[in-house]
């Protein structure tokens, strides 16, 4: 697969890095400004990279409540905060501008990002309200951008948000492969955090064929081998932090910890 060539593993672990919340978010730490944000970003990076995951996605989850259409000053400051810490990444690296795809692949191409998570595809309901995705477009963008190396990790069941006609798994997975030619697969638990259905993963990755799939939400050190059983990566986030809690900053020991089982888990592959 190409995981192995980019992430130079089997079954990679792909850490998310949380940014703090940015000029404008109405969480944002006016007091300690952008530079509390970058010294924090920068110490996670460091924590993350130390604990040998094997890629770093950036990701404005403090920019809560999310937008539908993000700020020009999110995309500005994340950019200008990547580009702060480009020198210090080690692994390879991808974007998530939390539910707009558009500035996903946009924010990549301007940073030289490896790859982009995001809902493409589908029509959603939640606390945002109705969110309908352009994933035509999006794909158009990319290819306009001249990125055609960039890859895709489509989410086939965005988490918190559901689907407004509701789809079986299977039909959704099948149609994004058949429309889209995604790069790879994302299957996620109810929310954010939450852990994925195993059998939920069994059921894409026996539809997916050669394509990756990875879990998306949910994965800790007590689960995290029965996921990679029966997918090819995980996205994690959470559980790096102190206590397991959204609101901590990375945990290195937890890294470490999660990281040597997934080592060791690896070994029994070769």
């Amino acid at each position: 697969m190409w995981t192995k060539k980019m992430f130079g593993v089997e079954k990679p672990i792909i850490a998310l890095l949380h940014v703090r919340a940015l000029p404008g978010d109405p969480l944002y730490d006016s007091e300690g400004g952008l530079e509390k944000v970058i010294s924090i970003a920068e110490k996670e990076l460091a924590d993350l990279q130390d604990g040998g995951v094997d890629g770093i996605a950036f990701a404005n989850e403090f920019s809560l409540p999310y937008q539908k259409k993000v700020d020009y000053v999110t995309v500005s400051t994340l950019a200008y905060i990547i580009g702060r810490l480009r020198s210090k990444i080690h692994v390879p690296y991808g974007i998530n501008v939390v539910m707009n795809p558009f500035a996903s692949i946009d924010l990549a191409a301007a940073t030289g990002a490896s790859f982009v998570r995001s809902a493409f595809t589908g029509a959603y309901v939640g606390e945002a309200g109705i969110l309908d995705t352009d994933v035509a477009n999006v794909v158009r963008r990319k290819h306009y951008l001249c990125v055609p190396d960039l890859k895709m990790f489509y989410k086939v069941n965005p988490e918190s948000d559901t689907y407004l006609a509701p789809r079986d798994i299977d039909l959704i997975t099948k149609s994004i492969i058949f429309h889209c030619a995604p790069d790879a697969l994302c299957v996620s638990g109810e929310s954010s955090g939450s852990e994925t259905d195993t059998n939920l993963l069994k059921k894409v990755s026996g539809i997916a064929g050669d394509i990756p799939v990875f879990c998306n939400t949910g994965c800790n050190v007590q689960n995290i081998i029965e996921k990679l059983q029966c997918c090819d990566g995980a996205f994690v986030g959470t559980t790096f932090k102190i206590d397991g809690k959204f609101h901590n900053v990375v945990d290195p020991m937890r890294v470490k910890e999660f990281m040597d089982t997934v080592k060791a888990y690896r070994k029994t592959l070769e």
